[in-house]
């Protein structure tokens, strides 16, 4: 057993059960029914990564914070929603984490990608430092894109999962930017143009077959994050029919949000309340000695997942989704599309081919033709810090 520190928000939610309500259950783009399901709905939220404020981790930085309690919960978020990635793209949206049963190797792979060690890729000490160059000291709060940006640097030294992760600005997502960033993994021509590889090389200490079978990929799997904010200081209720259909897509990676102190991730909804996973609880930090013997109870919530009403979410979130093939992506922006037509559901991000005149003026930017979409906007569009006024015009 372990002593843990316990928010009001987890003492309040931590052991209410799903309301008995004919209203679908979507977590993650599956549905379920309250009355049939419930051990199917637990399993699935269970299954889900569950990153926390831990305490007593080795000094970020060497000499900086051993803890996140009070700050890191943004930066908790953003491992969950990026696990989540990395689940689908290596154990696949069904599998499901059961205690006590003996995971596969692949599993344990996902998991030390996020304990809170230096080496690690996502690791809490990786995040508050490339944070750093994100204009935001250890120990401050992120908002949501900056999350966002700093995950994204991160994966480009993740080759063993080789994504593709796009962050869409200025609520403009554009497909002909993805479609590049995704494809330009094919690094081959054709199979004779590749050098042939030694069996046993093991890239950066994972399975060399992933390395080589991205290499033959025509598309890199897409993890698209998108930053949106949804009104001044509470939602506009009018985005909250387009909100809802996004956990009903199949490419879902849910959201993340909330403000300082109480931010979440949120990963389905019923009704009209949202389901979240709460980091704020402090545990003790899991130390990694042996990467396939990990004690892992602790990163898998055992309880019912909180709730809140759709109201209360904080307007700066981050929606995510996870394109495996270039075919989910296909039919991702046919979903977006049709979700236009819908009759109360407010766009919350538009989708175009191509890149508004707007943002490709090289004079404005100040840009080179080779610079990735984060590098060209990030500095225009990080706002999360901001406040905001209303102009008359």
């Amino acid at each position: 057993l372990f002593l843990a520190t316990l928010t009001y928000d987890t003492l309040r939610f931590e052991y209410e059960d799903f309301p008995e309500t004919k209203e679908p259950v979507w977590i993650l783009g599956r549905k379920y029914s309250v009355f049939t399901e419930k051990e199917e709905i637990l399993l699935d939220v269970t299954s889900r990564l569950w990153f926390t404020y831990r305490k007593n981790f080795p000094a970020i930085g060497g000499t900086g914070p051993t803890s996140d309690t009070g700050w890191g919960c943004m930066l908790r978020c953003g491992q969950m929603i990026f696990a989540q990635a990395l689940v689908c793209r290596h154990l696949g949206r069904d599998w499901r984490w059961i205690k006590g049963k003996r995971q596969m190797d692949n599993y344990f792979s996902v998991l030390n990608a996020f304990i809170d060690k230096k080496d690690s890729y996502y690791s809490i000490h990786q995040i508050a430092q490339m944070g750093v160059g994100e204009g935001k000291s250890i120990g401050q709060w992120y908002g949501p894109n900056t999350v966002a940006q700093v995950l994204k640097k991160l994966a480009t030294f993740d080759t063993w999962s080789s994504l593709a992760v796009h962050i869409a600005m200025d609520n403009t997502v554009v497909m002909e930017e993805i479609r590049r960033l995704c494809q330009s993994n094919f690094l081959c021509a054709g199979a004779a143009a590749c050098p042939a590889v030694e069996s046993n090389v093991l890239y950066n200490g994972y399975p060399e077959e992933a390395g080589v079978r991205d290499r033959l990929s025509l598309w890199k799997p897409l993890v698209l994050l998108i930053p949106l904010r949804l009104g001044l200081t509470e939602i506009n209720e009018a985005y909250i029919e387009t909100l809802k259909h996004c956990f009903m897509m199949p490419q879902s990676l849910g959201v993340i949000g909330g403000k300082p102190n109480s931010a979440h991730y949120f990963i389905g909804y019923v009704g009209e309340e949202l389901i979240y996973l709460d980091p704020h609880t402090t545990q003790p930090a899991v130390e990694s000695n042996d990467s396939s013997c990990l004690p892992d109870e602790s990163f898998h919530c055992q309880h019912p997942p909180c709730r809140m009403s759709i109201a209360e979410l904080d307007p700066s979130i981050a929606v995510g989704f996870f394109c495996n093939t270039e075919e989910d992506f296909n039919d991702w922006c046919q979903q977006i599309k049709k979700l236009s037509l819908v009759r109360g559901a407010l766009p919350m991000f538009e989708l175009v081919e191509r890149q508004p005149s707007h943002f490709s003026n090289p004079d404005v930017l100040n840009l080179t033709p080779d610079s990735s979409d984060a590098d060209r906007l990030e500095r225009f569009f990080d706002s999360e810090d901001e406040d905001f006024e209303i102009l008359s015009l």
